[in-house]
């Protein structure tokens, strides 16, 4: 098989979590960059890492990098690139584009050279002046960075976060590779409860439902690179059966979610449904003024409304003051909050053990880590 400069894309502040995930696909050495991971795989590692990255946004081929200050410096390096290698005859291929601090700067015009520049490379090798594009996507991405052409080759399409579960949300969905990091970043013990006191359309129980069950959150989707003639079906096939026989049905979890909101958690459930993942949440409605539990040692993770609107500053320092007391009566609890409102910890009445810049799509947020007691040891 042949080896891939692969690049997986996430959100600023979960990188470390992503080059752990490639880690356990068994990809060694990853290189963590500001909202990108790159590592080195063959065909079937572009296959697990679009089934099993729960983490990151998208995984690209990088197909080349280079300066340039000119377009003439940007058509005929593109050109150079060995675009016979991976686009066929009758590939329908879009070229787009993204530049910052650079030179070149007119986002149409880095397009359609760069799409000329293909076009022609594929000419001497296809030798023919017409290309109808009728077949597989390829899609393109040409990005500048302080004048370095990076070109790149999704081979996820649809975004990762799209895992097919998820029809509908509520009015502010959290993107299910932020949900699956915030589950990641609280170390949650599977034997023990979890809870979601605002889980709105369910996004963040599903998430752990799908990481304590070993499920592969692109399980239930198709991607781009599918189609590609570089990658064989079989291969697919093959990396698709592994994800299924790798779920673990054998085990019982305790994973609760609740809002005040009755129709989103009608959403919940349908949406758990969907995911194959109903059986082990529990969702009710109810608001957090009324969690309580005979349980010890839980987790609580959540995305509580921001307050972004002046208006509804009084509501939300209201709210938080409420979870501080409710959650204190769970006093061996672990508790994960992630919100964007600078003044939570006082209004949540104690400060985090630690917290972490985590973004929201692109709201600055924190995510404040309350890290309860260890249980005592089982003799």
């Amino acid at each position: 098989m042949a080896k891939y400069e692969l690049i997986a894309t996430s959100a600023f502040g979960i990188e470390s979590l992503v080059s752990k995930e490639v880690k356990r696909l068994g990809y060694k050495n990853p290189m963590v960059e500001n909202g990108k991971v790159t590592y080195t795989a063959d065909e079937e590692g572009i296959c697990k890492s679009n089934l099993w990255l729960r983490c990151a946004d998208r995984v690209y081929i990088k197909l080349g990098e280079f300066e340039a200050t000119s377009f003439e410096e940007l058509f005929e390096q593109t050109k150079a690139l060995p675009w016979e290698n991976y686009l066929p005859e009758d590939a329908n291929f879009i070229v787009n584009a993204k530049s910052v601090k650079s030179q070149l700067f007119s986002l149409s015009d880095i397009q359609s050279i760069c799409k000329k520049a293909i076009v022609e490379k594929l000419k001497e090798n296809y030798f023919t002046e017409w290309f109808e594009e009728s077949g597989s996507k390829y899609p393109i991405v040409i990005s500048i960075l302080k004048d370095k052409v990076t070109v790149l080759l999704d081979t996820s399409g649809t975004a990762l976060h799209k895992r097919g579960y998820r029809e509908v949300g509520s009015e502010a969905p959290l993107k299910e590779t932020l949900a699956a990091a915030l589950v990641t970043l609280s170390q949650w013990r599977y034997d023990r409860i979890f809870v979601d006191p605002f889980c709105g359309s369910g996004t963040i129980p599903i998430e752990a439902a799908l990481i304590a069950r070993n499920i592969a959150p692109g399980l239930n989707r198709n991607f781009v690179s599918e189609e590609w003639d570089i990658i064989p079906t079989e291969l697919w096939k093959k990396v698709r059966k592994k994800a299924y026989e790798a779920i673990m049905y054998d085990k019982d979890y305790n994973i609760q979610g609740f809002d005040i909101d009755n129709r989103v958690i009608g959403i919940a459930r349908q949406n758990a449904i969907k995911a194959g993942v109903d059986d082990i949440i529990h969702f009710q409605t109810a608001p957090v003024s009324e969690l309580s539990s005979n349980k010890n040692y839980g987790t609580i993770v959540c995305n509580p409304p921001y307050g972004e609107r002046l208006s509804e500053k009084e509501e939300v320092e209201k709210l938080y003051k409420d979870m501080g007391k409710v959650f204190k009566t769970l006093d061996t609890w672990s508790d994960f909050i992630i919100t964007s409102y600078p003044e939570f910890e006082k209004c949540f009445g104690e400060k985090s053990t630690k917290n972490r810049k985590l973004f929201n799509g692109r709201i600055e947020c924190y995510y404040y880590q309350y890290i309860g007691p260890k249980p005592p040891k089982r003799i």
